[in-house]
């Protein structure tokens, strides 16, 4: 009987092939939807108050449920995802998500939106734990980065795909074709990830090594194509481990917990408190609102230019290092566009803040955090992460009122630049370099949880992290 099968060793010393563009597709593709979904609500919004079918309350109540529900399905997925497994979780919400959305499309009130709503934003919370956490338990770690990136670069690029398509499609034939087609893709992608293998990784740390083995054999095979693959590269035996939601605060982990938390905390802060309200304060200096809209276009470009700056340096400078650099450098355009004179020097200063913000969401939410925790804690750590950075995309708003209110826009930007200090100094201080490093290295200094009990088919085993 197998007693380790060496899941993390195994992969990471393959080549990437045809097998690692399928998962990255795979993948991507409820992402692609997730983010799609998460952006049309702008416009399905402003078409139910112009037909007068909802409220500005209604609205709020609208985004306000799918706060909540993102809220839950993050913290949700994070359970799940290291107790059922990454394929379970990603089917299960995808699955939601889509019926969901079919569900919003025929709702018969804006009362009933709200509630599928609610619905969709568990799915929706769900899936970027789960995609951000599951790519990298399949990529090698020389490119772990890069393919970190190009997922975050599939999951951004929707924003001008939902914009553009609801330009299109909500005045010809209504927003409840938008709902329509969301749901109908998510459940075309949940029958073809049907075919996606469980991460091997994550078989091994449940003690399930011949299903490890039988995936890994078929990786291995397909990434061959009848050549001889690099020899595999021993690691020291670990510990089988069981760990719970507790041990993420316990001293071994308490640092990465936390450090986790602040970077999606400051990346969150920076989406919440400036780029989504990048329109009003646009107008607030003056500016039409077709014309404000024309050049927030034309900012958020630096959203795909982000991730793509990350595809190209994100194995190259490190994450930590990055992570650092990228926020000191946002900090200081954010006071230069505090204090910019003209529009046109605005909007090529906001262009580099969204496109340092979604270069640190490569980098960090993307990348950094799922890499610096074990296979069994990885998931839930992710969804914790998750969890408060949600929590700071509901409070930014109202302290973006606030600061407004007192000081205008230079204060709310001072609050930007007071996050992204904090957080590069936080790194500075505790941060973890995981570059070109295995998973399985990184976490070898994870020692609190305590040994697996034995049961039914799970044997005493060795197992590489």
């Amino acid at each position: 009987m197998l007693s380790t099968v060496h899941a993390g060793a195994r992969l990471d010393r393959l080549p990437t092939s045809r097998f690692h563009r399928r998962i990255l597709w795979l993948i991507g593709g409820g992402m692609f939807l997730d983010s799609f979904d998460i952006y049309l609500a702008g416009g399905v919004l402003g078409a139910l108050s112009r037909s007068g079918w909802s409220t500005m309350q209604l609205n709020a109540a609208f985004l306000s449920s799918t706060f909540v529900g993102m809220l839950i399905g993050a913290f949700t997925a994070g359970i799940l995802g290291d107790a059922k497994g990454r394929k379970f979780t990603y089917q299960f919400n995808l699955a939601i998500f889509g019926l969901a959305s079919i569900a919003g499309a025929l709702a018969p009130s804006m009362n009933w939106l709200i509630v599928c709503r609610f619905f969709m934003g568990l799915g929706l919370g769900a899936e970027i734990v789960v995609g951000y956490g599951s790519i990298g338990e399949f990529i090698p770690p020389a490119v772990r980065g890069k393919w970190s990136a190009y997922l975050s670069l599939i999951t951004n690029s929707a924003l001008f795909f939902s914009t553009f398509l609801g330009y299109l499609i909500i005045p010809a034939i209504g927003w409840r074709a938008m709902f329509a087609i969301v749901g109908a893709g998510a459940l075309v992608i949940w029958v073809v990830r049907k075919k996606m293998p469980e991460s091997p990784r994550w078989l091994e740390s449940k003690g399930r090594f011949a299903e490890a083995e039988a995936i890994l054999a078929g990786i291995e095979g397909e990434t061959a194509q009848g050549r001889a693959l690099p020899p595999v590269v021993d690691a020291p035996p670990v510990v089988a481990r069981v760990t719970s939601l507790g041990s993420l605060f316990r001293r071994s982990l308490i640092r990465r917990t936390l450090l986790s938390i602040c970077v999606q905390v400051g990346v969150n802060v920076v989406i919440y408190g400036f780029i989504v309200w990048v329109p009003t304060f646009l107008i607030k200096q003056g500016l039409g609102m077709a014309s404000s809209l024309g050049y927030t276009t034309l900012m958020s470009l630096g959203g795909p230019a982000g991730a793509l700056v990350g595809v190209l340096i994100a194995d190259k400078v490190g994450r930590k290092n990055g992570l650092i650099g990228v926020a000191l450098i946002a900090a200081i355009v954010g006071w230069l566009y505090g204090h910019s004179s003209s529009v046109e020097m605005a909007t090529l200063l906001g262009f580099a803040l969204f496109t340092l913000t979604y270069l640190m969401v490569a980098l960090g939410i993307a990348t950094y955090i799922p890499e610096l925790f074990a296979t069994e804690n990885r998931m839930r750590a992710t969804g914790i992460a998750g969890s408060a950075g949600r929590l700071a995309g509901i409070a930014a708003p109202q302290i973006v009122v606030l600061m407004y209110a007192s000081g205008g826009i230079k204060d709310v930007l001072w609050v930007i630049i007071g996050t992204l200090l904090v957080m590069a100094a936080v790194l500075a201080l505790f941060g973890v370099e995981t570059n070109q490093r295995s998973l399985e290295e990184i976490s070898q200094q994870e020692d609190e949880a305590v040994p697996a009990p034995l049961t039914g088919h799970e044997v005493p085993r060795e197992q590489h992290r």
